[in-house]
């Protein structure tokens, strides 16, 4: 690349000059808008964009890429044959539950926190959160606190309902994540033009992924706190993982470490199926455990990256975490995550970039970091209304705020279930089903266009019901559908 009147040799000079002023532009347009936002949001915002603006091509080699030696991760069954202490009250006490509650429930067609919408029995994912460890604190005589890391988004409404738990027997304890400026795409600077979140500014900031853990937990004053009152370990999750509860085999393994061999981070990982090709997995990287994201697999790898025979297994997100250990990293400023490098298009139709991390990113930095190979039921996310009708379902039993695959079910594994976009916000799916459907033994599910269910419709095998544009299936109460095949126009009429 030649840029006219800069001789060859000066262009390295030249790209360095045009960084820094970049970077200085950017620091006069945050001091504008810094007002009552946090001054230490603005500091971590400054350090990920002068990171961001130093990355060059690709964050990983791949010929340098490896397998993780086989003692880097663990079988899950080898972890849970070591016999449990007569005593867990001990381990239990050092544990903090900590869940990830940034997100909005916009992708269900729900407003506000995700956290808030119900998944079983009227029980949203934050009462089933609290019925987990309230059942842990009252079996063990032990005190678990949740701790629930909240955003811009979801502060207000969580707090608010917050007050329902009162009585209960757990402690919860809030801090926000980051409010992070988007920047134009173009120009590389904010597009916000005050400190303000109306109007014309509703968009313009984000919360930066959950990456944002270490340094907000740090700032809060809250990881002192816990530190100061015993404890020494996060588990750390989605809130809408409903197979994210306690392994007390997993702690016992955390906290009988020797002193010399202390792990400082486990994250859990689950053998791959089809639906799980994109999902973050563990390499060897510099002689470093390194969660490698397809976002950072370079393009003529990515079918290589999606194999399931090469990398065979992934990161569920939830993850285990020396309290003590992200205190020394964070104070060292040596939490090392790539940047994810977000595009959004605004409602103006304005493109912008917005800079984040994942939490997962930063198990390199950790010391004797460990992956855990554990059984796929404890990772069932809720992410489309499909899976919501997968959990409400008689596929799972409920018992003490946690969801198990039901005993009658001859085999282990969930059915896949496809539900057409009639279906995709709660509300249109809730007035499509009269009741959940029997699906003890269902293997697959398709559904497509205008159908309803009657009560106490039984699924079974494969069964494929597809309305044609303008046509509408009613599936009548009582029936039994056996791999079948429904497709055309069947309507039940009241007379």
């Amino acid at each position: 690349v030649r840029v006219k009147g800069v001789p060859n040799g000066g262009m390295a000079q030249f790209q360095e000059v045009m960084r820094q002023q970049l970077e200085t532009s950017m620091h006069a347009e945050l001091e504008k808008l810094l007002d009552t936002v946090s001054r230490k949001d603005f500091d971590g915002f400054k350090k990920l964009f002068h990171r961001f603006l130093q990355v060059k091509g690709p964050s990983v080699d791949w010929p340098k890429i490896h397998r993780p030696p086989e003692d880097s991760i663990q079988p899950y069954d080898k972890i849970a044959a070591r016999p449990l202490p007569d005593s867990l009250a001990d381990s239990l006490n050092k544990l903090v539950v900590v869940k990830l509650n940034g997100g909005l429930g916009t992708s269900m067609g729900c407003k506000g926190p995700k956290s808030l919408i119900s998944v079983r029995n009227e029980n949203t994912f934050l009462d089933l959160t609290v019925q987990q460890i309230e059942h842990l604190n009252k079996k063990y005589n032990t005190d678990v606190p949740l701790v629930l890391m909240n955003s811009f988004n979801t502060d207000e409404d969580t707090k608010k309902i917050l007050q329902k738990y009162t009585h209960h027997r757990v402690k919860i304890h809030t801090f926000n994540q980051s409010r992070y400026p988007r920047i134009n795409k173009e120009s590389l600077l904010p597009v916000a033009t005050d400190i303000g979140m109306t109007g014309e500014n509703a968009d313009v900031w984000y919360p930066p992924g959950h990456g944002d853990i270490y340094a907000s937990f740090y700032n809060s004053g809250l990881l002192d706190q816990l530190i100061t009152e015993g404890k020494e370990y996060i588990f750390v999750s989605n809130i809408d993982n409903l197979g994210a509860t306690v392994d007390l085999n997993i702690l016992h393994h955390l906290v009988s470490q020797p002193n010399g061999k202390r792990c400082e981070f486990i994250m859990e990982v689950t053998d791959k199926t089809r639906a799980d090709v994109k999902g973050g997995t563990l390499i060897q990287y510099d002689n470093k455990l390194r969660l490698l994201e397809i976002a950072q697999v370079p393009k003529a790898h990515v079918d290589e990256f999606k194999s399931v025979t090469k990398f065979k297994i992934f990161n569920t997100n939830n993850l285990w975490i020396s309290l003590g250990a992200i205190k020394r990293l964070q104070e060292q400023n040596a939490m090392d995550m790539e940047i994810i490098v977000n595009p959004k298009t605004l409602d103006g139709g304005q493109n912008v970039i917005q800079l984040e991390t994942a939490v997962g990113a930063a198990i390199k930095s950790f010391d004797n970091a460990l992956g855990i190979n554990v059984p796929r039921s404890r990772f069932l996310p809720v992410k489309t209304v499909s899976d919501l009708l997968l959990v409400m379902s008689n596929l799972y039993s409920l018992e003490a705020g946690s969801l198990t695959m039901s005993q009658k079910r001859e085999f282990p594994t969930t059915p896949h279930v496809k539900l057409g976009s009639s279906f995709t916000k709660v509300q249109e799916y809730q007035t499509r089903f009269e009741s959940i459907p029997d699906m003890l033994e269902l293997d697959h599910l398709t559904v497509s266009g205008d159908v309803t269910f009657g009560k106490q419709v039984s699924l079974k095998g494969t069964v494929i019901i597809i309305a044609n544009h303008g046509d509408r299936i009613d599936i009548p109460a009582g029936t039994i559908l056996e791999n079948k095949i429904v497709s055309g126009n069947l309507r039940i009429l009241d007379h």
